[in-house]
């Protein structure tokens, strides 16, 4: 019995979700857990269109519905093409997970190009800003509609050389919370996901200019390793779920509890 209650608190069956970046990592994980859920997915992607293929694929495998769609979340007129092919393909989305993004380079603020600065506000908070003003009309007109962002826990400290990085993602919180308030009577749900360190390329990349390999970080890491893309696809499928429906406005840290 106990198991029975379990999926159908899980259970995503009709519902049809956009995971930007979800071609790879953290967004390739998602993707996955959403539709082994029930959910049809369009998964986007910006340059690594055979990932997104592959993912897609699976997720038909699966017997859903699922679509790779092209376009840059940092360009407003891929915003519109990214929405309006979801839409075409899936029907009205009614799960958005946010999860696109890019590292900063680590320098200094008094060594930062202007331009890197405006790119990763503008891929982390701006165009999650105009994607959602396009998918919530749709989403308004279902009984439920979720949107995730995944964000990171730099937002409860500041490192340094990582000022781009961390403006983009408070601003996207900022996004995040106001949202909460402004689309609750509408049955939108509004949460935020911030993993630390995760073992994907980007993770790979970013502890390499460390001077270091994740390979061999597990160890020293909470629990013993580093952190999977599934442990935050896992917190997603839940926020999503009907065991997260009074779940409004909040901020999950997956990062093993590390300050």
């Amino acid at each position: 019995m106990r198991a029975c209650a379990r999926n159908r608190h899980m259970t995503l069956d009709g519902r049809n979700a956009l995971v930007t970046g979800g071609g790879r990592g953290i967004g390739r994980a998602i993707s996955l857990a959403l539709a082994e859920d029930g959910a049809n997915v369009a998964v986007n992607y910006r340059r690594d269109k055979d990932a997104a293929d592959e993912v897609a694929a699976e997720i038909q495998a699966l017997g859903r519905r699922a679509v790779a769609v092209c376009g840059s979340v940092d360009v407003l007129d891929d915003v519109r093409a990214i929405a309006q092919a979801s839409i075409d393909a899936l029907g009205p989305i009614d799960i958005l997970v946010n999860n696109a993004g890019i590292a900063s380079r680590g320098n200094s603020v008094a060594k930062t190009d202007p331009e890197e600065v405006e790119r990763v506000i503008r891929t982390h908070a701006i165009g999650p800003h105009w994607l959602c003003g396009l998918i919530i009309p749709g989403m308004r007109t279902g009984p439920r509609g979720d949107i995730i962002f995944i964000s990171s826990n730099t937002t409860r400290g500041y490192t340094a050389g990582g000022a781009p990085y961390n403006m983009g993602k408070h601003a996207m919180e900022s996004l995040a919370f106001t949202l909460a308030k402004e689309e609750r009577s509408k049955g939108i749900h509004v949460n935020i996901v911030a993993p630390g360190l995760v073992k994907t390329e980007m993770g790979k990349r970013l502890v390499k200019s460390w001077g270091q390999d994740i390979e061999t970080m597990d160890p020293a890491m909470p629990y013993g390793r580093v952190c999977r893309p599934e442990d935050v696809a896992n917190v997603v499928r839940w926020l999503v779920s009907d065991g997260a429906g009074y779940l409004n406005g909040e901020r999950i840290y997956v990062d093993g509890g590390a300050q």
